[in-house]
């Protein structure tokens, strides 16, 4: 029977140690030119000695004028290998893969970046606070994007990572082409299940083409967006069984956005108190995959939980990513049996009758609890142990801060 410390043989021949996975987590400490300075190096060489089988960074950015937020690390071409020489040789000590999270934030681009007009597949604004917008793009445009992953999943190989993941979670601009809620176009880019998935199909095959076969390409993709009318489960099936014949290394199960954010925790209580909030998901498309490994994150936190869920084939690997950001040696803490469990911290914000009444309580909770979460990486960046006792006002000052740094600055480009 498969446990935890087993190690997992990817299609591409690479070798993770053991079954626990590093999940992403936005860190945002890019420098002004939007490449990976010192901090991200102390941050990833500090989650290198934590006992994970993988770890895969937060998101990098393929455009640098459509970012998540400011401190995004940005991939166009080769012209900051060596700062990603020196970020990906942070873990290579240890001999820990690592893989790089491509991105792009489509109509979830940093909400505080006043001016700056966001592209999508169609011109339907997000359900949030200050949400403008977006910009439909052309089919050119959505090329051109697609070269761009490709582009930077090259340049990642030339740095010294093991692999790229493609997020097509959490409502960004893959997740974007794959709902109808946000994706009503009528031609070869959308129209029906089949042309709305093509967005994705084509950035993996581009990728896969551009690097070597001994190079992991993977996907985080979502079982649902949990929102009436936008991807379903169904729907969700239909394009794993798609990718699955796309030569991918893993597949990584998710779920929500920013205006539904299942991802942070905001499910039933019963999904809580089972830990996984998407293990569920995981077994139904456990027979469309065929040999790739199936990783699922969002949720575990106790050593029981993550060894029933691989030993029961349930999935292959466990992601930890909000514990990761308080406990970066989480995954050594299961391994070793020195807890039974990693803790998990949540912010909410008060006064919650007068905030319900403006805007959506879940949303305005899942980014202050990303938000708290970011402002430990930047404590570990700087050297620092992370800070438990860190308040909802404090995190939502240097979320403003963080974010709104590029606001009234002159912009580049369109």
């Amino acid at each position: 029977m498969t446990s935890l410390p087993d190690h997992l043989t990817l299609p591409n021949g690479q070798v993770l140690p053991n079954r626990i996975m590093k999940s992403a987590l936005s860190e945002a400490l890019a420098d002004k030119r939007n490449a990976p300075d010192h901090r991200l190096q102390r941050l990833y060489r500090t989650w290198s000695q934590g006992g994970y089988g993988l770890i895969v960074t937060g998101n990098v950015m393929v455009d640098r004028n459509e970012l998540v937020e400011p401190g995004n690390v940005v991939i166009e071409d080769d012209s900051c290998i060596d700062a990603l020489t020196r970020w990906a040789a942070a873990t290579e000590d240890c001999g820990i893969p690592t893989w790089v999270q491509l991105n792009h934030p489509g109509r979830q681009a940093n909400l505080l970046a006043l001016g700056h007009t966001p592209v999508a597949p169609s011109p339907v604004a997000l359900k949030l606070p200050g949400a403008t917008r977006p910009r439909e793009l052309t089919s050119a445009e959505i090329e051109d994007i697609v070269e761009r992953f490709a582009t930077a999943a090259a340049v990642c190989e030339a740095a010294g990572f093991s692999g790229v993941q493609v997020h097509g979670a959490h409502g960004y601009l893959v997740s974007q082409f794959l709902s109808p809620l946000s994706n009503r176009r009528d031609d070869e880019w959308g129209g029906d299940p089949e042309r709305r998935m093509r967005f994705v199909l084509e950035i993996v095959r581009r990728i896969r083409a551009q690097v070597s076969p001994g190079f992991a390409v993977a996907i985080k993709l979502n079982s649902a967006d949990f929102q009436r009318g936008g991807f379903t489960e169904e729907q969700s099936h239909a394009v794993v069984a798609a990718l699955a014949k796309e030569g991918l290394d893993l597949i990584e199960i998710s779920g929500g956005n920013y205006e539904s954010p299942a991802m942070t925790g905001c499910a039933a209580a019963s999904t809580r108190a089972r830990e996984a909030y998407f293990l569920e998901y995981a077994r139904t498309v456990r027979g469309l995959v065929g040999d790739i490994p199936l990783a699922v994150t969002g949720g575990f936190r106790s050593r029981d939980a993550m060894e029933d869920a691989v030993a029961s084939g349930e999935c292959d690997v466990v992601g930890m990513g909000r514990p990761t950001a308080t406990t970066p040696d989480a995954a050594d803490v299961i391994l070793t049996g020195r807890a039974e469990a990693v803790v998990a911290h949540q912010l909410r914000y008060g006064m919650r009758r007068v905030l319900g009444r403006i805007a959506d309580l879940k949303a305005l909770d899942g980014v202050l609890d990303l938000s708290w979460h970011a402002d430990q990486l930047h404590r570990m960046g700087a050297g620092l142990e992370p800070d438990l006792g860190r308040g909802r006002l404090a995190t939502t000052v240097s979320l403003l801060r963080r974010n709104g740094r590029t606001s009234f600055r002159r912009k580049r480009g369109a």
